[in-house]
């Protein structure tokens, strides 16, 4: 048997949807693009939601908004992903990495408070794994500090916190739909706020700076008007060429119709492997995860003390795994930041990634808990 890690939940509805924006022949920055965004906002609970091209692109965008002083440090979780900490870099901001909560792995609040200083102007917290970061204490935090907040939701989708979904805690929600995450685009993103006016600069951002879009001026080149300059359109900041397209909103409006669905399908596949590992020695549960709540989770893991040597054997057996992640420290990169991580450090050590995605099938997880107890024995 051979399982790999993710797979995206597609199927007839994304083709037919496809074919439609090719029917219309309009693949660019669309009507599509504004539907799914409209979308997107209803399902979330905010005010507006701004389609880009990824999670990354959103927390670029997400942090140059608020236009902080060159320098300034933004508090970033040392387990994540690069695009939390490049992000900052994009906006000539330096990062400051926030050990890991050694049960969530999310960040980690106390060391948050610790690593606060003058120069400080925001914090992106991480939900790991799509295990929520305690928001309301975070919130309060940044309010005691006056601290802008960017809560990166790459990697949940409809997960809640309290009643609350995640990504509306914040300033801003910032939104992976990336390949191999809970709802797909292809590659994509959303930005969302319940502060309009706040990411307004952001649609002309996200297209290079114009103010008027090729969608909203199309219907000015075939009116018989004699005005003609349906054409002019004005440039008044700096922009990127982060806009979603057509062709990605029309797959994200038939993922998000599956979303609740994926997003139980995976509880359930989580619950037989939390049931099938709980009396298997050195292996434990990557995160606490809770699959009685509205909860969304991207992965699911295992901690062990043979870590690499479990890699091998599950390799052997054709079963996929990954490493979610390398502390960022740890990269080239950052090699001169020297803020304290020793959990990071740690829990690093242990952590395994195994195969989760909606259409699992109990076989492949029994499967794979049967070569987990074939290593421990």
């Amino acid at each position: 048997m051979n399982i790999r890690l993710f797979k995206p939940c597609v199927g007839k509805e994304e083709l037919n949807a496809i074919k439609e924006i090719f029917n219309i022949s309009w693949l660019g920055l669309g009507e599509k693009v504004y539907e799914f965004e409209k979308k997107w906002s209803e399902f979330i609970g905010c005010k507006d939601s701004i389609g880009v091209t990824s999670d990354t692109a959103a927390l670029h965008l997400a942090l140059a908004v608020f236009k902080f002083p060159k320098g300034k440090k933004v508090l970033v979780p040392a387990m994540t992903f690069a695009s939390t900490a490049t992000a900052v870099h994009y906006n000539d901001l330096e990062p400051v990495f926030v050990d890991c909560n050694e049960g969530t792995l999310g960040i980690d609040l106390e060391d948050l408070e610790r690593k606060i200083d003058k120069d400080c102007v925001a914090v992106i917290p991480v939900h790991f794994g799509g295990h929520p970061v305690p928001m309301d204490q975070l919130m309060d935090i940044a309010q005691k500090y006056n601290l802008k907040v960017v809560e990166d939701c790459a990697h949940t989708q409809g997960g809640e916190y309290k009643g609350k979904k995640l990504g509306t805690w914040g300033d801003i929600g910032c939104f992976s739909f990336e390949e191999k995450k809970g709802m797909t685009t292809g590659d994509g993103g959303m930005i969302c706020s319940n502060n309009k006016e706040l990411i307004a600069p952001l649609r002309a951002m996200r297209w290079v700076g114009i103010d008027k879009d090729t969608w909203k001026r199309k219907s000015g080149y075939t009116q018989n008007k004699s005005d003609t300059k349906h054409w002019y359109y004005e440039i008044s900041m700096l922009g990127y060429k982060y806009n979603m397209n057509n062709l990605a909103a029309s797959i994200g409006l038939e993922q998000l119709k599956k979303l609740n669905w994926i997003n139980e399908a995976k509880r359930k596949a989580i619950g037989i492997y939390l049931n099938g590992i709980k009396d298997i020695d050195d292996i434990k549960p990557l995160l606490p995860y809770d699959i009685n709540t509205n909860s969304s989770y991207w992965i699911f893991g295992v901690r062990t003390k043979n870590r690499d040597d479990l890699i091998l054997h599950l390799k052997k057996h054709g079963i996929a795994t990954s490493v979610h992640y390398t502390p960022l420290p740890l990269h080239p990169f950052w090699k001169n930041h020297k803020e304290p991580i020793p959990v990071s450090l740690k829990v690093y050590e242990r952590i395994v990634t195994l195969p989760l995605f909606p259409e699992i099938s109990r076989d492949q997880i029994e499967y794979v808990i049967k070569i987990l107890k074939q290593f421990c024995k």
